[in-house]
């Protein structure tokens, strides 16, 4: 049975971190502190692997099937959306590092030692 907002509204936290299922791949966890996090399971090269998406209500049931169904037509094209994902954040921090002080400090440190 599909999930519905009202449902992710009222499930509760337990002592242990358990699953609640949405289709086709997509849960939502639940954490023992309360936190609804979404993911995406699907399989590589008969490997199971997950996708984290983000948390509930941050990212809400729509949006977390979009992208559970964009990494579903990733996975069907060959990619991993785990990887990918993983690939655009290491540029981001590398492109965030590339300031004009970053590399002004780095020249002023080469030249003075």
């Amino acid at each position: 049975m599909p999930l519905t907002d009202t449902r992710l509204r009222a499930l509760k936290p337990k002592d242990k971190p358990y699953k609640v299922t949405d289709e086709r791949g997509l849960y939502v966890e639940v954490t023992p502190t309360g936190g609804k996090l979404w993911r995406f399971r699907y399989r590589i090269g008969g490997a199971q692997k997950k996708l984290c998406i983000g948390s509930y209500p941050d990212i809400s049931l729509k949006q977390a099937r979009d992208v559970a169904y964009e990494a579903r037509r990733a996975v069907a094209s060959g990619g991993d959306p785990a990887f990918e994902k993983r690939k655009r954040k290491i540029r981001a921090e590398f492109l965030s590092a590339q300031t004009f002080e970053a590399v002004a400090r780095e020249y002023i440190e080469q030249t003075t030692s």
